[in-house]
């Protein structure tokens, strides 16, 4: 009886410790530096309001998730997405406007993201 009771608690023990929550710092919402962004396009909204990377060569991907957007950031020359495109850049330390390029409505105006690259 004592063996199945020590085998059984050795087992709950390992499955609980397997299936922890939070990741490594104990901060489930911080926000994830990379080298890739994704934004993910509504009408008249982007998934968020900044997106946080690594300053160099950074893949930026655009999906539109409702209607049809493009993207062209002011700070970089000839820089535009449009569709469900994607590109890689050189980005220096600094904040980058990241705007919608295609009217798609009353809230396209608003349609502005900022990149912050470290």
């Amino acid at each position: 009886m004592k063996k199945w009771f020590l085998s059984f608690s050795l087992i709950v023990m390992v499955t609980l410790a397997a299936c922890g929550g939070e990741d490594s710092n104990g901060d489930q919402d911080a926000h994830e530096v990379t080298d890739k962004i994704i934004l993910e396009a509504t009408n008249f909204d982007f998934d968020q309001e900044t997106y946080e990377v690594e300053s160099g060569d950074i893949t930026i991907e655009l999906l539109n998730k409702e209607g049809m957007h493009g993207i062209t950031i002011d700070e970089l020359e000839d820089f535009e997405l449009q569709g469900d495109e994607r590109k890689t850049v050189h980005l220096d330390p600094g904040e980058y406007t990241v705007r919608c390029s295609v009217p798609c409505g009353e809230g396209h105006m608003d349609m502005v993201a900022t990149i912050v690259a470290n």
